[in-house]
């Protein structure tokens, strides 16, 4: 007579995380996110810690999450691992303002977004 159970967001062999609130832009995190997509964990990882970007580091710690999730939660193994997905999302836009020439007003958006990284376990082929 209960409400049902809420339908699971990932498979048996998926894991998730997700980081909300990153300042950035969504162009730029979908930059750095396409750098990691379909990559082993562990490459993806080190390409991560390498980068040049400022929010590569932001999202290291989501994929370290996901990774996280995956073994303590659904008892993946971690060696096995893929980046299956990675994808952005638009979030809040502080709206900002600077005083400019002949009386005007220019506007100064700051946006920020939002990213969620899933993980699938694949077994390798012989």
């Amino acid at each position: 007579m209960g409400k049902q159970k809420n339908p699971s967001r990932t498979a048996e062999n998926e894991a998730m995380a997700k980081a909300r609130m990153l300042r950035a832009s969504p162009q730029k995190l979908n930059l750095v996110a396409a750098l990691i997509r379909g990559k082993k964990v562990e490459r993806a990882l080190s390409d991560l810690t390498f980068s040049k970007r400022r929010i590569a580091q932001d999202v290291r710690k989501c994929l370290q999450s996901a990774i996280a999730n995956a073994e303590n939660n659904h008892n993946l193994d971690v060696d096995e691992l893929v980046v299956a997905e990675a994808y952005v999302g638009k979030n809040l836009t502080m709206k900002r303002g600077r005083p400019r020439a002949r009386g005007r007003f220019g506007r100064i958006i700051k946006p920020f977004s939002e990213l969620t990284i899933k993980v699938r376990q694949i077994e390798e082929q012989a």
